[in-house]
């Protein structure tokens, strides 16, 4: 079963038809029939950019819920300094926080498919041994 990383952008851009990206979003996402995984820190973000939008974050709730996406722990002190010490490593790209925890939930759990719109920031981003993302909605 093939297996995405889900970043913040996607998810709002499904959710917001007015969105430039709704429709490719939406059409990948739609035909996906594999598991999504996410991080609480993407959701977080997510939920900040829906909160404004009537009916906002119970649409993301909802969202999350009915896609059964799977939000694996990624906030021990430990994964901190590692976020910290990403961000500081990509403070040219930038990266933020809910995108240092997907490069270390990536490179923990093997996985490099990731649904993103930051094509600038996970082109650039590497795991720890070095591995690059494949941004799914170039492949398609």
């Amino acid at each position: 079963m093939s297996t995405w990383l889900v970043d913040a952008g996607p998810l709002i851009a499904y959710l917001d038809p007015t969105d430039a990206s709704h429709q490719k979003v939406s059409q990948v996402v739609d035909r996906f029939t594999g598991r999504t995984v996410t991080t609480a820190a993407v959701i977080t973000e997510a939920m900040h950019f829906v909160a404004g939008a009537r009916g906002g974050p119970r649409a993301l709730a909802d969202l999350v819920s009915r896609s059964g996406m799977v939000i694996p722990e990624v906030c021990q002190p430990a994964d901190l300094r590692e976020a910290a010490r990403l961000m500081e490593r990509y403070s040219d790209t930038p990266m933020d926080f809910a995108d240092a925890t997907l490069v270390l939930l990536g490179g923990a759990l093997d996985m490099l498919d990731i649904l993103t719109l930051d094509r600038r920031g996970f082109s650039t981003f590497r795991t720890r041994d070095g591995r690059a993302f494949r941004l799914v909605l170039d492949a398609t």
